[in-house]
């Protein structure tokens, strides 16, 4: 299966060369894999079943956020791999559909190195700035969820385009990038809360929420809470470090809007002004959904299974939420975002599952709206804020490891025929 590639020689054998081709497709994997945003413990545990696979039954990882060491066996010599620029959402499903063929021995380790290249190399499906425009349905999809009024729907979509307008600039002068978070908190905030001054809204603060959402490092949080549950304290820690100092600065952009505005404190409480219908769940998930999948550039043969998962996780996320909180809501939405993503790659045509979990993912971590009570924390209400806002993370952190588990379930075996059937 993989005969241009060296036989493994057993534990007690010669170091490996350094030209050893399975260390050099182990570390080029592995460092792809870390740039498409994968849990460091996810990526250990993907590349020792490829090294298995290779043989090289020994093979040591160590992965952290910026690169990763692998040698093929104790013996071996470490090598050091730093990750590159991170891949688009469509780059990590070619990428892992390649791991997926290299582990079931569709394909050689040359070819797979030829086609790590390929993936790394091919152009968008659509441009930068229909990517970017992505951003307005999905700002507008989550107001109609979080707060379904039309002048706050209203804000939302101009605030939307304000990010719109400001992730481009960030992209064309990257040096203005560091100041995105904080320029986007303020300006955003200064429209909504103006508005709110001037009695043309109420309830801002979920209307700031729904149009920041997709900057929100909430994904960043869990995944480095996830990592240091599964033992990875090095990269959990600075994700953490990493996502706190970006949720910071967004704060510090309210926290400036509301002194520019006169508005007070207070006016950032969590009030809803209406619940919202069935309907206008479904379609504000369905704007949501849309927008995201045009933002990350998911591959369009994957889009309906993507669907399927994401309704699925919202009809279990969003009553749970309701009767008990951010915390279990985020807790059900990931192990069910797991367990359906399972689920369809085991169906015939289905991708893998982290391509199928990964959108869910990122629906769940706004959808359990744990950052409403973490802005809320800047603006003075206490000790239950913070304990809202961890629990709510907490929650779908632990979500995300189930799912882990979840998802190393292998595929039921079809069951063998009857004589004469």
């Amino acid at each position: 299966m993989f005969s241009t590639f060296p036989p493994d020689r057993g534990p007690h054998a010669p170091a490996d060369p350094p030209t050893d081709p399975r260390r050099r497709l182990l570390l080029e994997l592995g460092a792809a894999l870390l740039s498409g945003g994968l849990p460091v413990h996810d990526v250990e545990e993907e590349l020792r079943g490829l090294g298995r696979a290779l043989g090289a039954p020994e093979v040591r990882v160590a992965a952290f956020t910026t690169g990763l060491f692998v040698a093929l066996g104790p013996d071996d010599a470490t090598v050091l791999e730093p990750v590159g620029p991170a891949l688009r959402f469509e780059q990590t499903a070619d990428l892992l559909d390649l791991v997926h063929r290299l582990r079931a021995g569709a394909v050689d380790g040359h070819r797979a190195l030829s086609d790590l290249d390929a993936i790394r190399r091919a152009p968008a499906r659509w441009p930068t700035w229909v990517a970017d425009l992505g951003m307005l349905p999905v700002g507008v999809g989550l107001c109609l969820f979080l707060q379904p009024v039309a002048v706050n729907v209203l804000a939302s979509a101009i605030g939307s385009l304000i990010v719109v307008g400001l992730t481009m600039t960030a992209r064309r002068l990257p040096l203005l990038r560091p100041l995105l978070p904080v320029t986007a908190g303020f300006l955003v905030s200064v429209l909504v809360l103006g508005a709110a001054r001037a009695a043309l809204l109420d309830g801002p603060l979920r209307t700031i929420v729904a149009t920041l959402a997709i900057l929100l490092p909430g994904a960043l949080l869990v995944t480095g809470l996830s990592e240091i549950a599964a033992g990875a304290a090095s990269a959990g820690t600075a994700r953490l470090v990493s996502g706190s100092v970006q949720l910071a600065l967004f704060l510090a952009g309210v926290v400036a809007a509301t002194a520019a505005t006169g508005v007070p404190a207070s006016a950032l409480a969590d009030t809803r002004v209406a619940e919202p219908s069935w309907w206008v769940i479904c379609l504000g998930l369905a704007l949501a959904v849309a927008g995201l999948v045009v933002n990350v550039y998911t591959p369009p043969p994957a889009i309906p299974w993507i669907v399927a998962v994401i309704a699925v996780t919202a009809a279990v996320q969003i009553p749970v939420t309701s009767a008990n909180g951010a915390a279990l809501g985020g807790l059900a939405g990931a192990v069910t975002a797991a367990a359906a993503a399972t689920v369809a790659h085991w169906l015939p045509g289905g991708p893998s599952w982290q391509v199928l979990y990964l959108p869910a993912f990122w629906v769940v971590v706004p959808g359990s709206f744990g950052l409403l009570s973490t802005a809320q924390i800047e603006v003075g209400n206490g000790a239950h804020a913070v304990l809202a806002a961890v629990s709510a993370l907490f929650g779908v952190s632990v979500g995300t490891l189930i799912g882990s588990v979840i998802s190393r379930i292998p595929r039921p075996a079809p069951a063998p025929l009857r004589p004469g059937a």
